[in-house]
């Protein structure tokens, strides 16, 4: 997978705790012996100080007696390649939050979206609507489509993340009232799920009743090299879940989903039933 400068910073705040742990050393200690706030160590760690510079984490790195030149340099390594621009600060008025950037070096992608089409599949036309409908200005509509057309790239490539979305049925039966819109939507969720390559798709028919998705949206993002992550959509930005018991609930609410869900050989079947 490509570098994603979002995973990057999450390792080397995490590896910077773990350093500062080891050494023995408080958040105080160090922002004494450093001459600087707790609040900017505390930062660091957390990932909100987005781009720690090269000489701070140096200075960490000496304070916490970290000699092996190897490991002096791999952290050094994610602290630059941390501070490098992904694709998508280009629509940082777009895209909120760190979301996108990890989506970008997830190896595995488990969405649930129960008031729409998950981002990765939505047509251009489908996504403007979307845009509307969410009281964007029509001048930020266009940028909107852009942007997630240009995030749809991932599934393309070679090492593209494998992505099992479960969406409702629902989302495309209020669709009805525009035809041409349905239409080029469930052809190209159709197009998704039945070509060879990264997409698992299941829709949670009107039938199923009360189920484990009725809290709302949620992705579950695994990683080759970094822990787990769950990112649960808000109006206005996004929640992330790191907590081992947290991330092993809704992975229980993604598989019992799953048996909601029509399976797979079902899903194409009724897509093909909803186009008008």
């Amino acid at each position: 997978m490509p570098t994603s400068p979002t995973v990057r910073r999450r390792q080397l705040s995490a590896e910077l705790r773990r350093l500062r742990l080891a050494a023995g050393l408080t958040l105080d200690a160090v922002a004494e012996a450093l001459e600087t706030s707790r609040g900017k160590i505390s930062h660091i760690e957390t990932g909100r100080r987005k781009k720690p510079s090269i000489i701070e984490v140096t200075a960490l790195l000496d304070l916490y007696q970290v000699k092996d030149p190897q490991q002096r340099t791999a952290v050094l390594d994610l602290a630059r390649q941390s501070r490098e621009t992904g694709w998508w600060t280009k629509y940082d008025d777009v895209f909120t939050g760190a979301y996108v950037g990890l989506e970008a070096e997830a190896t595995h992608i488990q969405t649930y979206e129960p008031m729409g089409v998950p981002g990765l599949l939505q047509t251009p036309e489908y996504a403007a609507e979307i845009a509307t409908a969410s009281l964007k200005r029509p001048a930020d509509v266009d940028r909107h489509v852009e942007a997630r057309t240009h995030r749809q790239e991932l599934l393309t490539k070679d090492d593209a993340p494998e992505v099992w979305a479960i969406m409702e049925e629902t989302s495309l039966l209020r669709l009805a009232r525009w035809p041409e819109l349905l239409r080029g939507q469930v052809e190209h969720l159709l197009a998704a799920a039945t070509a060879p390559g990264p997409v698992t798709l299941q829709l949670v028919p009107l039938h199923a009743g009360l189920h484990p998705g009725v809290s709302g949206a949620f992705v579950v993002m695994q990683f080759e090299t970094a822990p787990t992550v769950v990112y649960c959509e808000t109006l206005t930005d996004g929640l992330y879940v790191e907590r081992a018991e947290e991330i092993d609930a809704y992975r229980r609410a993604f598989d019992h989903l799953q048996g909601f869900a029509l399976s797979t050989r079902e899903t194409v079947a009724r897509l093909r039933e909803l186009l008008p």
